[in-house]
């Protein structure tokens, strides 16, 4: 590889940090981060109720557990859409 060439991504910048970057996608997209909250406490408190389940069986648990996570993630990415959609073409003054 030449150093002539052009870089592949020239857009991407080298100098931002972590933090930067999941601000800029948290105000792009601002249900993925609380969709990927909302399924880290379902699994949270799904391990927490583990202990205190009662005579439910272990795998009836966590299918009860997986589904509630997959819909809190599933809800808060189809909340995102259509917040983006009425943003892009409700909100969005005509040119």
């Amino acid at each position: 590889m030449s150093p002539s060439q052009e870089p592949v991504f020239p857009d991407y910048e080298t100098e931002t940090s972590q933090t930067s970057k999941l601000i800029k996608k948290f105000t792009e997209t601002p249900f993925v981060p609380i969709g990927m909250g909302g399924f880290a406490c379902v699994v949270a408190y799904g391990l927490y109720k583990l202990k205190h389940r009662g005579d439910m069986k272990m795998s009836l648990h966590l299918i009860h557990m997986r589904v509630a996570a997959q819909g809190f993630a599933v809800g808060a990415l189809t909340c995102g859409v259509l917040y983006s959609l009425f943003r892009d073409y409700v909100v969005k003054p005509k040119e």
